[in-house]
C-alpha cells in the first residue's frame, strides 16, 4: 500500500511561489496539500496604518524541553509593553509582530513549524530584551531540531527517525534521481549510489549504447540484480534508472526496492494544487507504473538542478511526516531485510512463508 505525503515551505514567508518549479506533495487518501514558496523580499498587510517590515534575520535562541519548545527573540534595547506584541500561532504556523515608533517589525512569519503545538496552550511574556514563547507540542516524542522545518534541522532530525534505513529514488528521470539521491546522501551522511553508475561500470559500455543494441529487457534485469545486492545496505540513497529501461517502472520488480523508503519524484504537468491532486490520484488508480508503489511522492513542475535542494528537503519532510506516522515502520523494514525481501511488504508474513505461494505458512 502506497502512502503519499505533503510537505510545507521551508521558508519563511508563504507569499511567493517558484514560477516554473512548483513543487507538489499529497498524503494519501485526505490529500492535505502545500506548495513549496521562495522567499518574500516584504510583506504588507492592506489594513495597517504603519508599515510593516519582515526579517528573516530575527536573532533567537532556540531549545526543546520534551513537552513543549522555548522561543526566545531579541526585541531590541527599546523596551516593550505587552500591548505592542502580537502573537498567534496554529497547529502548525506561528506569527510574531512588534510594534515600533512608526512601524511594525515582524520576527517571524511561518506555517513551516518542524513540528505540530496545541495554539491554545501558547503562551508568552516578555523578559527584559526578549519576548519569551513557550509552544506546547502535540507529540511529546518528536525531538525538534529548530523552530522550522528548514534543511539544517531536517537533516539532523530525519537521520534520527530512519535508524540508518536506505532511501531509493524512482521516477521517470534518471538525472534527477542522481541528483537529489547526491544532496540527501550529502546531509545525512549517509553514501550516494546510482545504479546507471553500477551499470555502466559492470558492463563497461554506457547505458545508451546498451539500449541501442535493442536489449531493454536485459537493462531491466540487470538493475534488479544491482537492486537486490543494495537492498541489504544501510545507509544508502540509491538513484534508479528512469525511464521504460528502469526496474523501478515496472511493479513486478519492487520486491527489493521495498527494502528502503521509496520517494517518487514526479514530473507533473499541474499548473495547480487541485489538478496535481488528481494527478496523483489517477497514478495510483491506474497502477501501471511501478512508482505508483512509492511511499511518498514529490510532484516536480519543470526541472533546473537550481533547485535540487529545495527538492530533497521537501522529500525530507515528507519522509519525516511518514515515519512520524508510524513510528514502527523503520523496525518493519529492518525485519523485510533480515527475512531476505521476500516481497511481502507492508503484510510481512511469517518466517516460514513460502514467497512461491499465495498463502502464508500457519
Amino acid at each position: 500500500m502506497a502512502t503519499t505525503l505533503s510537505f510545507h515551505s521551508p521558508i519563511l514567508s508563504r507569499q511567493t511561489c517558484l514560477s516554473t518549479q512548483n513543487l507538489l506533495s499529497l498524503r494519501s487518501h485526505c490529500f492535505p496539500f502545500s506548495r513549496v514558496s521562495l522567499p518574500s523580499i516584504s510583506s504588507t498587510t492592506p489594513c495597517s496604518i504603519s508599515p510593516i517590515i519582515s526579517t528573516n534575520a530575527t536573532q533567537y535562541e532556540f531549545c526543546d524541553d520534551s513537552s513543549e519548545v522555548e522561543l526566545r527573540l531579541e526585541l531590541g534595547e527599546e523596551s516593550k509593553s505587552p500591548g505592542e506584541v502580537y502573537v498567534d500561532g496554529s497547529e502548525n504556523s506561528l506569527v510574531i509582530k512588534v510594534q515600533y515608533s512608526g512601524f511594525t517589525k515582524t520576527l517571524l512569519d511561518t506555517n513551516n513549524l518542524y513540528g505540530m503545538i496545541k495554539p491554545s496552550e501558547t503562551i508568552w511574556y516578555i523578559d527584559d530584551t526578549q519576548l519569551v514563547v513557550n509552544l506546547k507540542k502535540q507529540d511529546p516524542e518528536l525531538k525538534w531540531h529548530d523552530i522550522v522545518e528548514s534543511w539544517e534541522s531536517l537533516t539532523t532530525g530525519v537521520a534520527q527517525l530512519l535508524k540508518g534505513t536506505s532511501i531509493f529514488l524512482v521516477g521517470e528521470s534518471t538525472e534527477i534521481n542522481n541528483n537529489i539521491a547526491r544532496e540527501l546522501a550529502v546531509g545525512l551522511g549517509y553514501t550516494p549510489l546510482s545504479t546507471k553508475e553500477l551499470l555502466e561500470a559492470c558492463s563497461n559500455q554506457t547505458i545508451d549504447s546498451w539500449k541501442s543494441e535493442d536489449r531493454s529487457d536485459s537493462i531491466t534485469e540487470a538493475e534488479a540484480a544491482i537492486l537486490e545486492s543494495l537492498s541489504s545496505q544501510a545507509r544508502v540513497v540509491v538513484a534508479t534508472l528512469g525511464g521504460k529501461h528502469g526496474a523501478a517502472r515496472r511493479p513486478n520488480k519492487w520486491q527489493h526496492l521495498f527494502a528502503g523508503f521509496t520517494i517518487w519524484l514526479s514530473q507533473s504537468e499541474a499548473t495547480d494544487e487541485e489538478s496535481a491532486k488528481e494527478e496523483v490520484r489517477n497514478d495510483i488508480k491506474d497502477g501501471e507504473r511501478g512508482y505508483a508503489n512509492a511511499e511518498v511522492v514529490v510532484k516536480v513542475q519543470g526541472w533546473d538542478a537550481t533547485y535540487t535542494k529545495t527538492v530533497a528537503q521537501a522529500s525530507l519532510s515528507a519522509l519525516k511526516r511518514l515515519v512520524l506516522s508510524d513510528k514502527n515502520i523503520t523496525g518493519r523494514k529492518s525485519l523485510y531485510v533480515r527475512l531476505g525481501c521476500r516481497g511481502d511488504w507492508p503484510d510481512i508474513k511469517a518466517p516460514a512463508w513460502d514467497p512461491s505461494t499465495t498463502a502464508p505458512a500457519s
